[in-house]
């Protein structure tokens, strides 16, 4: 009796230690931002961390020329980030930071920002671009790369690109990576053996080794050559198709593949091993579902997905997919002392398999199951932490998918989204799930093939979320009930105006849901042809609202938007959710899909969770 009690014991200790566990994060300075407007006002925000207590106070000092730093704004603890800093003078040189204040002792912080003299009421940040001739600027993701507390940007430059479905041969895949200021600091090609194209090249930029700087994450292959020149393989190999006759003419059927870690500083690899999973048989990778028939041209074999999770609660893994039509397999990584090492391999095989044909053309990460560690949200299934499959709705594979606690009044977090319905096969278009369990809570659409839908809290109205999609005139709440006309876009959503509802993002303009257009990005444009999503939406400066990022009209530079409307809402940066930083890994991966917190932000909204979260780089403990 005494022995069962002690092992029931040690049992709820270790469930307690998995679900109160630590994840380790970023650490993050003020990010502080300062955005000239007309008449000598300037828009000034910063950042709070997940981890500051709640009586943290801000006061924010201006030093113009070579005067004394001026208190412009001298906080309290229920102050937003967010102060316009009114009659400045713009002729001379103007630096603004923030000191933090608890228990009336005030402290440096690290981070500034330093508007030039004679700054314009310019709307956004620019980031010269390093040209590289025939290529773009097109997705883009955000790491610490160097460990200083600041976001750095790395950006995929896109020449001659194909779908899959399509022949023909591309350009070598390029990246770069920038600081904010525009200083680039390396470039690395992919080489001609990895095709372009949005469902080819998938890219991860994260802290893995939780050494306080962020890697840089993807699949390379023979001829890649990282940013210090070193080859990865063989320099000479040529895998492509090169006979244009062929059916796969321009396609890279052949050929060993490899999965890299490069140094987010210097661009250099650290780790190379085999690509999992191989091709195989390149005819066995269709299957049940929408567009489920197999082909031996390279369109379904070469689908590929990719995101980070939090496997064990604590330490980020790399997860690498390959195939949604039919066969999927997950194949989940760890970096740590400088090797890549495989944790598990989710495989569903073959039609038998009633995951395969569950997948999207993206995914989402998220703890759907409260214990602390991360599932993968795929479509119509859901793959556990340690690698199984935890359940199928049998829905099919669809464009689009948003994971959130999108109805607050029912416990866990709901995953909205919609499906192909084609060839012949049957179902809703459009599905609400919890993300728990698979559980239907609202279906539409029977045998209609959807295109595009969105879930989120549009309407500052209402409590919950509400939802739309293609082809609908009609907006949801989340129960399911009609209440009101759809936006026209069924896109991207970014928080840009001071209330917890999200607004519209399409193109390169903002909506507010019933308002209309609040936001254009003159002589900026969209990527992804009719997918029409920004390089990047995060929130990577100032206050817990994101930035837009876009590349100019002249293809120059990338600009960086931030929101110059005032809040009144205190809140610690999205950044610091551990769902929201893990989106913006992902956000780049095939159809981009905006980012979503792991709990209800909007109207209503009771409370705001603080995250379990330890930032780094800090001494770890050994049993870390």
């Amino acid at each position: 009796m005494k022995h069962s009690y002690l092992l029931i014991l040690l049992i709820s200790v270790l469930g307690l230690q998995s679900c109160t566990a630590q994840r380790l994060m970023e650490n993050l300075d003020r990010g502080v931002v300062a955005i000239p407007q007309k008449g000598g006002s300037v828009a000034v925000s910063w950042r709070i961390l997940g981890t500051d207590p709640e009586n943290l106070c801000f006061n924010l000092y201006r030093k113009t020329g070579e005067s004394t730093p001026l208190l412009v704004k001298e906080g309290s603890a229920t102050d937003p980030s967010f102060f316009a800093d009114q009659n400045v003078d713009l002729s001379k040189e103007n630096t603004w930071y923030v000191t933090s204040v608890i228990n009336g002792s005030e402290q440096p912080e690290p981070g500034s920002y330093t508007l030039k003299a004679g700054a314009t009421d310019k709307n956004f940040l620019s980031l010269k671009l390093q040209p590289i001739e025939g290529y773009t600027a097109n997705d883009a993701s955000v790491g610490d790369l160097d460990g200083d507390g600041e976001y750095e940007l790395v950006l995929h430059m896109t020449g001659k690109g194909h779908d899959n479905s399509h022949r023909g041969l591309t350009d070598p895949p390029i990246f770069q990576a920038y600081e904010l200021d525009g200083t680039l600091l390396w470039q690395l090609s992919l080489g001609k053996n990895i095709r372009e194209g949005a469902h080819y090249t998938q890219f991860l930029v994260y802290d893995f080794d939780n050494d306080g700087k962020a890697e840089f994450v993807c699949k390379t292959a023979d001829g890649t050559i990282d940013a210090l020149g070193t080859v990865i393989g063989d320099r000479d190999a040529d895998w492509r198709d090169t006979d244009e006759r062929s059916r796969t003419y321009g396609k890279i059927l052949e050929g060993p593949e490899y999965l890299t870690v490069f140094d987010g500083e210097t661009g250099k690899a650290l780790a190379t091993t085999n690509y999992i999973p191989p091709r195989g048989d390149i005819g066995a990778w269709g299957g049940v579902g929408g567009n489920g028939h197999n082909d031996r041209t390279g369109n379904r074999v070469d689908r590929f997905t990719a995101c980070v999770a939090y496997l064990d609660g604590v330490h980020p893994s790399i997860v690498m997919g390959r195939g949604y039509y039919g066969r999927i397999v997950l194949a989940a990584f760890d970096f740590k002392n400088g090797e890549l090492k495989s944790r598990w391999t989710f495989d569903s095989e073959n039609g038998k398999n009633p995951y395969s044909g569950m997948g999207n053309h993206n995914l989402s990460v998220a703890d759907v199951d409260g214990d602390g560690k991360d599932e993968i949200i795929f479509g119509a299934m859901t793959v556990d932490d340690n690698g199984s499959g935890l359940y199928t709705t049998g829905f099919r594979h669809g464009d689009a998918i948003h994971v959130s606690d999108l109805d607050p009044e029912v416990p866990g977090l709901e995953r909205f989204g919609v499906h192909e319905i084609e060839e012949g096969t049957k179902g809703p278009g459009v599905v609400l799930f919890s993300a728990k369990d698979g559980k239907v809570l609202f279906e539409a659409e029977p045998d209609q093939d959807i295109g595009r839908g969105v879930a989120a809290p549009i309407d500052s109205t209402r409590y919950g979320a509400q939802m739309w999609w293609s082809g609908s005139r009609d907006l949801y709440d989340i129960k399911g009930t009609q209440i009101g006309p759809a936006p026209r876009a069924a896109n991207f959503l970014i928080w840009w105006d001071g209330d917890s509802t999200r607004e519209l993002l399409n193109r390169n303009y903002i909506e507010k849901y019933g308002k209309g257009r609040i936001f254009r990005a003159e002589g900026a444009h969209s990527v992804n042809g009719t997918k029409a999503t920004p390089s990047l939406s995060a929130d990577i400066l100032g206050d817990w609202r994101e930035e837009l990022i876009l590349p100019s009209d002249d293809g120059t530079e990338l600009r960086i938007y931030s929101t110059t409307i005032p809040t009144d809402l205190r809140m610690y940066t999205l950044m610091h959710d551990p769902q929201y930083r893990l989106s913006i890994a992902w956000q780049n991966v095939g159809y981009n899909q905006p980012p979503h917190l792991g709990f209800y932000f909007g109207y209503g909204m009771k409370n705001i969770p603080k995250p379990n979260i330890k930032l780094i780089p800090v001494q770890l403990e050994t049993n870390e």
